[in-house]
């Protein structure tokens, strides 16, 4: 019996085969070039933006400081060496916020003044000399002479990287809620506190004294400390017209904000519809007219909206008016475009339908048309009011009004970093507000049902 060897022979492609791998390949090809051409752009704005350099001189203790001030607070123990001298303890340095009585981690005898910094840090202030007491180094001696700042560390000691002393000032800060600063002119210690000063009631309100169980009891209680209104309206009146959170004028400026929002948006749509209908081509046989219109969306969106607002400022002045325009000139563009895009896309048999009814023109749309684009135009009206609340805070920013234009004073003080928290805190919540209430109102409309 012989045995023969069978070649096998491997079957041949199929005729599209070939043409599917070169797309593949080339689909491939395109995509690693995609990747290669970004990474490129990458390095290149890397470069030309000179981004190590900007790490290099970034500054992240500045921000943690600033994190710190807008969550907590601090206050000042400050004796003044020149002129009448004279000790002070205030919150935030303000003399509005200045104690009476100095509060128990505050001793103060006749040549001492005594500074309890918790967890071991302490200092003490004589009349020319400051000792600071640190913990895992020991006492740090500091003297106001006629020529300079003498500091003593103990010996042995090397001055840590949050120590700074030179003839001119001594600034220690060995954590973020602790800091001594001395200069020829004055002595100053910093303690801070977690959370806001005086947030409910001034410090001179005879309500601050009173811890929150307190004040609900107070609130119950038939004996009023104002004879002229129960304690509870008190309250509510202390509160609102506290001088340093200014919660009336910060709700105000919330509702002008959110109102200049509403009106600049309703305006756009209002006006966009009836725009969109001359800019759509199965509605306008006109060519001419359709281009002018759509030229007029081009003007109007091509213009940002922080440039209509300084437009409008010079025209009309500072107020809610004229971010109210800026929001509606700018939308208006946005908005028409959009809803002769719908109009575009709609369904002409129904429009047939009622047109077959004898309908007339008013019917026609009414009927006819609206239902369509109600979706489009519902849903894009509400995402427009979104936007325009947070695109409100920053044309009121520029001058017309709002919180956006609180916000900007907050931030020129340089020091009410916490105000200016409270502020942005303000403005996320409207727009979660916003975007919870327009998705409810979406579903609601389009689908008949509640979102979720």
């Amino acid at each position: 019996m012989t045995s023969s060897t069978l070649a096998i022979q491997p079957p041949a492609p199929a005729a599209g085969s070939s043409a599917v791998f070169s797309r593949i390949r080339r689909n491939s090809l395109m995509v690693m070039a995609g990747i290669g051409l970004t990474v490129l752009y990458l390095l290149y704005t890397f470069i030309s933006f000179d981004i190590w350099e900007l790490i290099s001189r970034s500054q992240p203790q500045r921000a943690v400081l600033l994190a710190t001030d807008a969550v907590a607070h601090k206050v000042h123990v400050t004796k003044t060496i020149r002129g009448a001298g004279g000790l002070s303890i205030a919150v935030e340095g303000e003399r509005t916020a200045t104690y009476e009585n100095p509060p128990g981690w505050v001793t103060v005898a006749d040549d001492l003044t005594r500074v309890d910094l918790a967890r071991g840090y302490q200092v003490d202030i004589y009349d020319t000399h400051v000792v600071f007491q640190i913990p895992d180094i020991g006492p740090v001696h500091v003297r106001i002479t006629d020529a300079g700042i003498e500091t003593t560390l103990p010996r042995g000691v090397d001055p840590p990287d949050w120590l700074r002393a030179t003839p001119a000032k001594f600034d220690a800060r060995p954590t973020l809620g602790r800091r001594v600063q001395v200069s020829k002119a004055r002595i100053e210690v910093h303690r801070y506190f977690m959370g806001w000063e005086n947030f409910f009631f001034p410090f001179r309100s005879e309500l601050a004294v009173y811890s929150p169980g307190q004040l609900f009891s107070l609130a119950l209680s038939d004996q009023r400390l104002d004879p002229d209104m129960p304690n509870w309206r008190l309250m509510a009146t202390t509160f609102w017209n506290n001088p340093g959170w200014q919660h009336k004028q910060v709700f105000v400026a919330l509702l002008e904000t959110f109102l200049m929002a509403v009106l600049g948006t309703l305006t756009a749509a209002l006006v966009g519809l009836p725009l969109a209908v001359l800019a759509a081509a199965n509605f306008t046989p006109a060519q001419a007219l359709r281009f002018a219109v759509r030229r007029l969306f081009d003007f109007l969106r091509g213009i940002d909206m922080l440039i209509w607002s300084l437009i409008f400022i010079r025209a009309f002045g500072l107020g809610p008016l004229t971010g109210a325009l800026a929001i509606a000139f700018t939308d208006t563009g946005s908005l028409g475009k959009l809803f002769s895009e719908a109009l575009e896309g709609v369904n002409r048999k129904q429009m047939e339908g009622v047109h077959a009814t004898g309908a007339n023109r008013w019917q026609f749309y009414r009927f006819g048309v609206i239902p369509q684009i109600i979706p489009v135009f519902v849903s894009q009206t509400l995402y427009y009011l979104e936007a325009n609340v947070r695109s409100a805070t920053i044309i009121g920013a520029l001058g017309a009004g709002g919180i956006g234009l609180m916000l900007v004073e907050a931030m020129n003080t340089q020091r009410h970093w916490e105000n200016v928290f409270y502020l942005i805190l303000l403005t996320i919540s409207l727009v979660m507000v916003m975007d919870t209430v327009s998705g409810k109102l979406r579903s609601r409309l389009i689908h008949g049902r509640s979102g979720t």
